[in-house]
């Protein structure tokens, strides 16, 4: 069953220069304002305009199981998933708290929790299935169920002019592990960290467990899909739709730490100009994430020794990514101001 995926567009690249100069004629030396110069253009490049709009912004928090989480790869017990998806829905974790400080809408969705919430107010419930199968001994998912898992996250990205990502599910760092060591080719231990703070004896447990899930499997690297359907999990598969169907709707798309680093893996893989859309947030204290970074060779926004998830980063990226779309638009002009140049 093969994914229908939109048309993404590539950004023109002329438009760059022409924001670049417009940076160059505000009241400051050339280049002063260092990477928010950098930031402010590549938001009007993403967008498609030299007039630059950041009013409607939001960050999608995708909450799921997963079956590796019964084998022991993580300091907390399965059942967190569902008390945190409450704690967000109380407006008491940190993503809440940065949301409603940055002025961030912040939309929780249930793409795959081990619990029946039923209808509760604020929780967007698009569940494919109650959590993933143990990966090291099934497939995590049919390729049904990861088509609809991405279709959830594609229905997400309309209406904003910058979107953040989020999740929250326990084994999730284990699955994103499995994901960056098959897509870039990476030996297992160089991809695996602590997770939620495990010690070393667990981290070399769960580096093992995931050996012997890829021998077992053998993902094809060349095949998101594949990889996403026998070692994903339906909250990177939603963050992977939500990053595509953006893209295609010129929104430029803020990736928080590690687990959505894997989502942006598998969107990138299934939709390579989806990538031209991506600003990547924070380097995460997870270890593999300078290994995805590499990947991508890309430069974070931040470096704040930050591992929560959430969309914690993407929330403190948006932060500066607003400010620096607010002095383009609104630092006068040499011109205008009728100072005198250099």
């Amino acid at each position: 069953m093969p994914v229908s995926l939109p048309e993404i567009q590539s950004p023109d690249g002329q438009l760059r220069s022409l924001l670049q100069r417009r940076l160059d004629h505000l009241t400051k030396p050339t280049g002063s304002l260092g990477r928010l110069e950098e930031f402010a253009r590549e938001f009007g490049v993403m967008r498609g305009s030299v007039d630059l709009v950041l009013n409607k912004q939001a960050i999608f928090t995708f909450a799921a199981d997963h079956g590796v989480s019964r084998t022991g790869v993580s300091a907390y017990p399965r059942e967190v998933t569902a008390q945190m998806v409450f704690n967000f829905l109380r407006g008491g974790a940190a993503i809440n708290v940065l949301c409603r400080h940055y002025g961030i809408e912040n939309v929780i969705v249930d793409v795959g929790v081990d619990y029946d919430f039923q209808e509760r107010p604020g929780l967007v419930s698009k569940k494919v299935r109650r959590g993933t199968e143990n990966f090291v001994e099934h497939p995590a998912m049919t390729e049904e169920e990861a088509i609809r898992a991405i279709q959830v996250g594609m229905d997400c990205a309309q209406g904003y002019d910058l979107i953040g990502t989020g999740e929250m599910g326990i084994g999730n760092t284990t699955s994103s592990s499995a994901i960056l060591a098959v897509i870039a080719g990476l030996p297992v231990e160089e991809a695996v960290g602590r997770g939620t703070g495990v010690d070393d004896e667990r981290m070399r447990h769960k580096a093992n467990l995931i050996r012997k899930a890829l021998h077992s499997h053998q993902p094809d690297p060349h095949d998101a899909l594949d990889v996403l359907t026998k070692i994903g999990g339906f909250e990177i598969a939603a963050i992977a739709g939500l990053i595509i169907a953006a893209a295609s709707r010129r929104i430029p798309v803020v990736v928080d730490g590690f687990i959505s680093g894997a989502g942006a893996m598998i969107a990138t893989k299934l939709a390579p100009e989806s990538r031209q859309f991506i600003f990547f947030s924070h380097l995460s204290r997870e270890r593999g994430h300078l290994r995805m970074m590499e990947y991508f060779s890309a430069r974070p926004i931040l470096d704040l020794d930050m591992c929560l998830g959430e969309g914690t980063g993407a929330a403190v990226a948006m932060s500066i990514i607003t400010a620096a779309v607010r002095l383009y638009q609104e630092m006068a002009t040499f011109e205008s101001a009728s100072v005198s140049r250099g």
